[in-house]
């Protein structure tokens, strides 16, 4: 796995990477996806007009990241919550028949495969590999090395570190005196006598 999908930011990538899957063909919205909601725990259908290639660009984001996958795994991924009324809120996954469609969609763009052999699923081709890695648009240019980098680590000065040696802790229970603590009190007595 490239390096490069995991330094972008999926707030900017999945986005961009939507916007160039509506240049595919084979990337179509069905008619009935206006209809259907993504999941029982859902209320309403989607209402964003790009919802279709967006769960398209997360899907095709989670199997680069992931590897194979197969249909089961990303309907537990886009699950949520159901509020029941007054019953606790209960996970639901997602509906299998939109993440079914756009994986069949993919397959047919050439971007994935069916494994079959030691893990069931599907994964990205070198071809799904490359049009994902062709995507720059989520870089995060506001985070500098600087920013996590320490270029310098504050140094004490010797004075500081002398200080420091000449303190001493004093427990507050024990009645036994340091020889500094004898001498500040000897020369208050001395002031006062004055």
């Amino acid at each position: 796995m490239a390096k490069t999908i995991f330094a972008q930011n999926p707030e900017k990538y999945i986005p961009a990477l939507a916007e160039a899957l509506k240049s595919i063909p084979e990337f179509e919205v069905p008619e009935w996806a206006m209809y259907v909601k993504s999941g029982p725990s859902r209320e309403r259908p989607p209402m964003s007009e790009d919802f279709w290639f967006t769960r398209a660009a997360s899907i095709l984001r989670q199997l680069y990241i992931r590897g194979v996958v197969g249909v089961g795994k990303l309907r537990t991924r886009y699950g949520s919550r159901k509020d029941r009324g007054g019953k606790p809120d209960k996970f639901f996954k997602s509906g299998g028949k939109i993440i079914r469609v756009i994986l069949q969609q993919a397959e047919a763009a050439g971007l994935v495969e069916k494994i079959s052999r030691m893990q069931h699923g599907r994964r990205l081709t070198q071809a799904g590999r490359d049009f994902l890695d062709s995507i720059d648009e989520g870089y995060d240019s506001e985070i500098k090395s600087d920013d996590w980098v320490i270029t310098r680590a504050p140094v004490k000065d010797m004075q500081e570190v002398e200080e420091e040696k000449e303190v001493e802790i004093v427990d507050e229970n024990s009645d036994e005196k340091t020889e500094k603590d004898k001498e500040e009190v000897k020369d208050k007595s001395e002031e006062k006598e004055e």
